[in-house]
């Protein structure tokens, strides 16, 4: 498991943050320079995305059992080896997994010791020199947003931004998730003062992390996190995400995760367990082989000691973490000399003042009093300057404001004038308006009765080129009634013969076969009913109601009906027909004739181009209609596909639009498709598209919601 920069910087930036408590009563720090301005975003770096991103699989979680499991680790957990950077450079072109790859641009800058600003330079432009010479785009985005990452940090805004947007467009082009996590990562640092930016990029970034099997990273957001809603005093949450993170660190055996969810939990816990997970941090092996995060600790543990009144065990812990400072990390010399000479006032003089000269010497050292010094002045004169200017503004803005008042007045006078004069005009005018709004809404009126009009003669159009089809079908349920019928007499008949012989046996077959038939006969009679009904709804003036529909069920009775229908008029048309319908597809609710309306003018269309190219390409062309629903997401579709004449590009659009026909004139009356369309998408909310190639094929799909 590689380790990243957050240890770094995560940790130079804790000491930093708590070096601003109580301070605000003596002199304020001043503005930190680049490179804490580098440390300082990865402490910023915390937000909230949804909480339901985890509530959804997460199980509550004992942060007592954990703790154990933290302490039985104590001399267990994985320590990284040092290993010289020169030497680590050399095995990256040998080293051909991108996963591996990775893990040792990780392990030259940022886990083998901190790196001074120029090292840094070298070996990030080292690396992204050896990831293009070995063509690895995915080292190279991740490289390249680490140092625009740094030139961000150190100040050079506009080139690390630039450096980042390359790396992403980079990382997306490989589609390599870890990568675009860590681009995503470090975008959200440039944006740590735009909270929504902020939590976006870092959102992106756990998402990618987590898409990645990127523990570590997945480890740092909820961290972050927890730290943001403890910044916000939101204990619960804060609570939540550090568990997470606390436990995925143990799961996992990230070691620097462990020592800071350890610090991270104890300033969220009670004080009596407080020093508890501090002790426990302090024991993990890795905290001893890591400065900063030892640093971190011994502090914690010397501001606890302070808060409860044990001032000797807060100067013991103090000195230590000044001592693990080692004149290398200078915010942590200023925190740990202004602890002490604080702890030292009233009982040490002469200590008190020794580690107050060491704290103004490393502030003037780390923020340049000078600068301080050049800024104030400027600032002063700034001051100056801009309330001269001030006063001239309000000068200005004082004769402004008479002559905006002079002109608003002559403004509103000419106003008046004109509302006056044109006062009878407007009277006049609106009267008109009225008048024609009124035979504009009368004119309205007449066309939508004329609309309605329109529609009922196509569906009784529709309704007379069903009559054929509803003749064929209704005969079938008709004969088998007429012919049960005359066999069910017979058998009566002959059930009176056997009643005369008193043969029992043979009279219950009789009297079997003829409850059968008589079964048949209400079947079959049912199905003549409900083919009359449908043919008087079809023909019914106005809207029905909605109603559970099998679509299935639907769509193949009308195609037999459309079928017949067209077989009645021209006998030797014959086609190839073939279903596939979803027989998982539920009843939805549909006003059912409507629907079958639809179904016949799709049907009708298909049979007629299909009958047309038959007649002009002979017998060599083999004519096929197909009819299938499925089940696609919130919707339910049918299509009806033709290998007929199609539709060429040109009219394409416009075969929706009213009274628009390809049909010799008396053939059709272009209101088919248009009324189709107004069927499923106004009253149905549903869509209909329409898919073809000119002389190849045809196919229609309509899409109805399931709710």
């Amino acid at each position: 498991m590689h380790l990243l920069k957050r240890w770094r910087k995560r940790g130079y930036l804790k000491g930093l943050a708590i070096n601003t408590i109580g301070l605000t009563a003596g002199k304020q720090i001043e503005k930190p320079g680049p490179s804490d301005v580098l440390a300082m975003k990865r402490l910023i770096l915390l937000f909230s995305f949804s909480f339901s991103l985890y509530s959804a699989f997460a199980q509550k979680i004992n942060l007592d059992s954990l703790l154990r499991v933290a302490i039985s680790r104590e001399s267990k957990t994985k320590t990284i080896f040092s290993t010289n950077r020169d030497s680590l450079l050399k095995l990256f072109p040998s080293t051909t997994s991108t996963s591996a790859r990775i893990k040792l641009i990780y392990d030259i800058i940022y886990n083998n010791g901190l790196l001074s600003r120029d090292q840094a330079f070298y070996y990030h432009n080292k690396i992204l020199n050896l990831a293009r010479k070995e063509n690895d785009p995915v080292c190279e985005a991740i490289i390249l947003s680490e140092l625009g990452d740094m030139y961000y940090g150190y100040g050079d805004m506009t080139r690390g931004l630039e450096m980042i947007d390359n790396a992403l467009k980079l990382a997306e082009k490989t589609g390599n998730k870890q990568a675009i996590g860590i681009v995503y990562h470090n975008y959200a640092f440039c944006y740590q003062d735009d909270i929504y930016y902020n939590k976006y990029y870092n959102q992106k970034a756990l998402l990618f992390s987590q898409a990645a099997g990127d523990d570590l990273f997945v480890g740092i957001e909820l961290l972050n996190l927890g730290e943001k809603y403890q910044t916000e005093h939101k204990a619960d949450s804060a609570n939540y995400y550090l568990t997470k993170s606390f436990e995925l660190s143990l799961r996992k055996d990230i070691a620097p995760l462990i020592s800071y969810n350890l610090i991270a939990l104890g300033t969220q816990t009670n004080a009596k367990l407080k020093l508890t997970y501090f002790r426990v941090a302090l024991n993990m092996p890795f905290t001893s082989t890591n400065p900063l995060i030892l640093c971190n600790v011994l502090d914690s543990i010397a501001s606890y000691y302070k808060e409860q009144g044990t001032i000797d065990s807060s100067l013991y812990y103090a000195k230590r973490g000044y001592n693990a400072a080692n004149n290398s990390f200078l915010t942590k010399i200023i925190w740990s000399a202004h602890f002490l000479s604080q702890l030292y006032r009233g009982r040490n003089a002469d200590s008190a003042l020794k580690y107050q000269d060491i704290y103004y010497d490393a502030r003037d050292s780390l923020f340049s009093l000078t600068k301080v010094r050049n800024a104030q002045l400027q600032t002063n004169k700034e001051q100056q300057r801009q309330q001269k200017i001030a006063v001239q503004k309000t000068a200005y803005q004082t004769r402004f404001q008479f002559y905006i008042l002079l002109l608003i007045i002559t403004f509103l006078l000419l106003m008046a004038l004109v509302f006056w004069h044109n006062n009878n005009s407007k009277h006049k005018a609106n009267l008109l308006l009225h008048e024609q709004k009124d035979k504009i809404q009368q004119t309205l009126k007449e066309l939508k009765l004329a609309q309605q009009q329109l529609i009922q003669s196509e569906k009784m159009a529709s309704l007379g080129e069903l009559t054929a089809g509803i003749a064929h079908e209704i005969q079938n349920p008709l004969n088998f009634v007429n012919n049960f019928s005359e066999v069910s007499i017979e058998m009566l008949e002959e059930m009176e013969l056997e009643l005369n012989k008193v043969d029992a046996s043979s009279i219950k077959v009789i009297v079997a076969d003829v409850k059968q038939n008589l079964e048949k006969i209400k079947h079959h009679g049912k199905r003549a009913d409900n083919i009359v009904k449908g043919m008087l709804q079809h023909s019914r003036v106005g809207r029905t109601v909605r109603e559970p529909t099998d679509l299935n069920k639907l769509a193949y009775e009308y195609l037999q009906l459309a079928y017949h229908g067209l077989r009645a008029k021209d006998k030797s048309f014959d086609t190839e027909i073939e279903t596939n319908f979803d027989r998982a597809l539920p009843l939805i609710n549909t006003v059912a004739q409507d629907i079958g309306r639809v179904l016949l003018n799709l049907y009708n269309n298909s049979f007629y181009v299909l009958q047309q190219k038959q007649k002009t390409e002979g017998g060599n062309y083999k004519s096929i209609i197909k009819v299938s629903t499925t089940l696609n997401g919130q919707f339910a579709e049918i299509t009806v596909w033709d290998n007929g004449t199609g539709i060429p590009d040109a009219i394409k659009d416009k075969i929706l639009q009213p009274f628009f026909t390809t049909k010799p004139t008396g053939d059709g009356t272009g209101l088919g498709l248009s009324i189709s369309y107004d069927i499923i998408v106004k009253e149905h909310n549903g869509k209909i598209t329409v898919n073809s190639k000119e002389g190849e094929y045809t196919a229609f799909t309509i899409s109805i919601p399931l709710k």
